[in-house]
């Protein structure tokens, strides 16, 4: 079976691990901390050169109190929500019903279509940049929420679809057959048999595409332009001043833009990691 389980392997491999690992996560936690602190200093210490040291003056409350002040960041949170929760809504629902097609329709062109689903996760969107602000423009949709909203539940279906088609592939088809054989009526199929069956998998990809489409911030900032749409990825920089980057109330304001998904998560872990290892025992 691989990977071996690392109580199994030999000594040398383990003692690595336990080196490595406390690094590898002491590594990621830097930037973590490095912001966290950031968030509670004073712009002395900033322009002193003091990024890693203890705080000379603590303004914790000062600094997050200013990002609510100083910057309309409570309306870039609500236009995020505005944004992240009906690109979930409409991702998930246009990836469950093509997941159902292509997972359990046999036709011609199956893998062909999937495989074209999955081939535009592959393209980099950085080159779509002008194209689709272009088409944004001609559908009369550039710097609205609503338009922003089309383009990420576009940009997001094909690894949706991905996710949702191979969860609904290894579902018994004995139970699809059998509700044929009833008499059920194929939406009946997917409605009473497949969603809730695959619910576990749909928290997960809720989960995931919440995340993603909150911490976007090249779409934020290339189709909005805008306070009244603009998410709060991209209106962190109205914290910063013309000529004075004030990164203590950036860091703040990225310190409270990261806690939504940080609660989603903690709220649906338990669905979250049932979604991830569903199937992971079968065989």
């Amino acid at each position: 079976m691989f990977p071996t389980p690392i109580a199994h392997t030999r000594k040398p491999v383990q003692w690595l691990y336990k080196l490595v690992l406390p690094l590898s996560l002491l590594l990621w936690l830097l930037p973590i901390m490095a912001v966290a602190l950031t968030s509670i200093r004073g712009a002395a210490d900033l322009n002193a050169g003091n990024y890693w040291g203890l705080p000379s003056e603590w303004k914790i409350a000062e600094n997050y109190v200013a990002v609510f002040s100083n910057s309309p960041i409570a309306r870039y949170i609500l236009n995020s929500f505005m944004v992240t929760i009906p690109t979930v809504m409409g991702a998930l629902a246009l990836s469950c019903l093509s997941g159902f097609a292509l997972g359990v329709y046999r036709f011609r062109l199956n893998l062909l279509v999937f495989f074209i689903f999955v081939g535009g996760n592959f393209v980099p969107f950085q080159i779509l940049m002008v194209p689709v602000r272009d088409l944004s423009l001609r559908l009369g949709i550039y710097d609205t929420v609503w338009g922003l909203v089309l383009f990420h539940i576009a940009f997001q279906s094909g690894f949706c679809t991905f996710f949702m088609r191979n969860f609904i592939r290894d579902l018994p088809r004995e139970l699809i057959e059998a509700a044929r054989v009833e008499g059920a009526s194929e939406f009946h199929i997917f409605w009473k048999i497949v969603l809730p069956l695959v619910r576990p998998a749909l928290a997960a990809l809720a989960v995931l595409i919440f995340t993603f489409i909150w911490n976007d911030y090249f779409w934020a900032t290339v189709l909005i332009q805008g306070d009244h749409a603009m998410p709060v990825t991209g209106g962190l920089k109205s914290l910063n001043g013309q000529w004075v980057a004030q990164w203590q109330l950036v860091s703040a304001g990225a310190i409270v833009a990261a806690l939504p998904p940080i609660a989603i998560f903690f709220m649906m872990q338990k669905q979250f990691i049932a979604g991830l290892t569903l199937g992971a025992t079968k065989g």
